[in-house]
């Protein structure tokens, strides 16, 4: 499992700074044979503690300009308590990851965790972590992972008795399952260790001024050998923490206290806990778009295509807003008028994804306008279960005949599969939506419809400029002046600009080169060059959240996803995904601009609109992983290659 290791100096002004950066790195180097899915770092340095924590190899967190820093500021720190005589020198726990509760591309599942002014970091799994927090309700939980359970019972038993060896050995009492511990608390200048497997060894020199710890006894003796730590800091011998013990190293003189977890009848851990007269900060370096400004107005951040912000903070997107000004019910009743059969034969093609503003449109045509629909759909192979589900729920309560058209599925999904691998090798967040280009065909298929049913009036339920996703050319670098619904209402010009700035990153990227491209050149044909007289259902009606999705609910007991709060998109298998991405590299998602537009448009307020942001905003793990799994990816892998990708934040 997890590698858990450690290090102090003391004050020894043998041990250098530059020597004792290299004692760290290869406790990082050595300690990846146990797992290098993601790495952590603390550093308790006299000032504050610094935690840092990234998904991915042990190769790519000590590359990262964070971690450059934060090492840099420890080493420097170190130096300057030597020189001033500081009652501590350095403390540096650091994780090497093997997932195994949450993944790790959720960066608070990965270690070290911090709960309750305690960071901690542990090799195991704790089985029984659920039963822990519903016996612990007053405990906040904020991650999957189950060595947050661990952490935070210990601070709790701590809080409660200043007792440490008895609150480690109260929290051991109630874990079931493995656990290797190494802990720093905030207001204590001690170091807590503790096992019930033995998996813990250490090293400690004779003058007490270097000690380390790791998971493996193979561990401390590759760093003996390979960095001749015993040249600089004496000799030294690799001992084990026995199962079901604890050890306090006082981070003041190196000494230790040995304690049992165990403890046999009558008899009491007590061990003497060092306490600060003012507990240190910790301060967590995960980058987190939190840190973006974001439009004083609505909520899209600074790092959104084309943001600029005037002097009162107001996005530019918001200073060029035009009011929605849809052509109403009577133009749209008055449209169709002509195409009404007379003898309640079909006389409408609803294209219908079985999301909420179709399932809506289908209703509307049908109960509203008393129009003969036939439902359309096309299945590009990630239309979701969820659906197909809501779509039988519509027209089975309609009485609307469904008409399916199929692609070759397992094509579709192995060319989506192609295209993200091309991607991760070279990310570039304008070439996201090459991963939904296989379903532009509904546009081909739906005039193709037209023609074998001679139902002449075709209506679909996209369109509406609430859901406008201007972004989607913005990361190509274009900027649509004209307040049109992107893509379908791109000028000329601007067509064939993005046109250009898909050749290029095919010619910067040889992976996009594949057996999809033809797909793809279809799927921008059916878009941008040919032209249909469909109607767009949400240019006459105005579209309110509250409309649309209470009405499907309470007509059609319309479904909603489990694993997301929002009701948009929720039909696209490839949703979850594409937004993840966004979130992860640029800070904010697709909802957040739909969710912008309707501030603008006096829908909901800011304050309101900041909080759906967040509900909405965790990833969707469920539906990401069965997004891999059908197109025949590896889930963990790509995610780990993502979370690699340099931030916009």
């Amino acid at each position: 499992m997890c590698g858990i290791f450690g290090v102090v100096f003391g004050k020894d002004t043998a041990i250098t700074s530059q020597f004792a950066g290299s004692v760290i790195e290869a406790l990082y180097q050595y300690s990846k044979t146990r797992g290098s899915e993601a790495a952590g770092f603390t550093s308790f340095n006299g000032e504050n503690i610094d935690v840092l924590k990234q998904a991915g190899s042990v190769e790519a967190f000590l590359g990262s300009d964070v971690f450059a820093k934060l090492f840099r500021r420890a080493l420097e720190l170190y130096g300057k308590n030597l020189q001033q005589n500081a009652p501590t020198g350095l403390a540096i726990t650091g994780h090497t990851r093997l997932v195994t509760n949450g993944f790790q591309s959720n960066a608070d599942n990965n270690q070290p965790v911090i709960a309750r002014g305690t960071v901690g970091v542990h090799n195991g799994i704790i089985v029984n972590d659920a039963a822990l927090w519903a016996k612990h309700k007053d405990l906040i939980r904020t991650s999957d992972v189950d060595t947050e359970v661990l952490v935070s019972i210990l601070r709790k038993h701590w809080d409660t008795s200043g007792d440490l060896a008895g609150a480690t050995v109260k929290t051991f009492g109630e874990i079931q399952g493995a656990a290797s511990i190494g802990v720093l608390f905030d207001e204590l200048d001690d170091l807590l260790l503790a096992t019930n497997t033995g998996s813990l060894h250490f090293v400690r020199n004779q003058k007490g001024t270097f000690f380390a710890f790791a998971s493996e006894r193979f561990i401390l003796q590759e760093l003996i050998d390979r960095t001749q730590l015993e040249r600089v800091v004496g000799k030294v011998e690799i001992q084990q923490v026995p199962a079901f013990s604890g050890m306090v190293v006082s981070l003041r003189d190196l000494s230790l206290q040995k304690f049992a977890l165990q403890p046999k009848p009558g008899e009491a851990a007590k061990v003497e806990a060092h306490r600060r007269s003012k507990p240190l900060a910790i301060t967590n370096h995960q980058r987190t778009p939190d840190q973006l400004r974001r439009c004083t107005k609505c909520i899209l951040p600074e790092s959104y295509p084309f943001m600029r912000f005037d002097a009162n903070g107001v996005c530019s997107y918001c200073n060029h807003w035009r009011k929605i000004a849809p052509k109403g019910p009577e133009a749209l009743e008055k449209l169709v008028e002509p195409y009404r059969s007379k003898d309640g034969s079909p006389d409408v093609i609803v294209a219908f994804s079985g999301g909420r503003d179709s399932c809506y449109g289908l209703h509307y045509m049908k109960k509203v306008l008393g129009m003969n629909p036939v439902a359309f759909t096309y299945d590009w192979g990630m239309v979701t279960d969820l659906a197909r589900r809501n779509q039988a729920r519509v027209c089975g309560k309609l009485g609307v005949e469904h008409i399916l058209r199929s692609a070759d599925i397992q094509a579709k999904r192995r060319y989506i599969r192609k295209n993200v691998e091309a991607w991760l090798k070279r990310p570039e967040l304008g070439m996201v939506t090459l991963f939904t280009a296989g379903d532009k065909q509904f546009y081909h298929y739906a005039r193709q419809l037209r023609k074998e049913t001679g139902i002449k009036l075709v209506v679909f339920c996209t369109g509406n400029m609430i859901e406008d996703t201007p972004y989607k050319t913005g990361l190509c670098g274009i900027l649509e002046d004209d307040h049109g619904m992107t893509l379908t209402g791109l000028s000329f010009r601007n067509e064939m600009a993005l046109l250009w700035y898909y050749f290029k990153n095919y010619v910067k990227n040889p992976g996009y080169w594949n057996e999809s491209v033809l797909d793809t050149l279809w799927a921008y044909y059916a878009t941008f060059v040919q032209k249909d007289d469909f109607l767009y259902l949400f240019h006459y009606l105005p579209w309110t959240e509250e409309e649309i999705v209470g009405t499907i609910q309470r007509e059609y007991d319309w479904e909603v996803a489990t694993d997301t709060k929002s009701t948009w998109r929720i039909g696209d298998g490839s949703a979850a995904w594409y937004n993840f991405i966004y979130q992860t590299i640029a800070g904010w998602a697709e909802d957040e601009v739909m969710i912008s537009n309707m501030i603008r448009e006096g829908q909901m307020t800011r304050a309101q609109g900041l909080q759906r942001a967040k509900d909405f905003s965790p990833p969707r793990w469920h539906s990401i992983r069965e997004y891999f799994q059908l197109i025949g990816v590896n889930c963990e892998e790509a995610l780990t290659k993502l979370n690699a990708v340099p931030k916009q934040y």
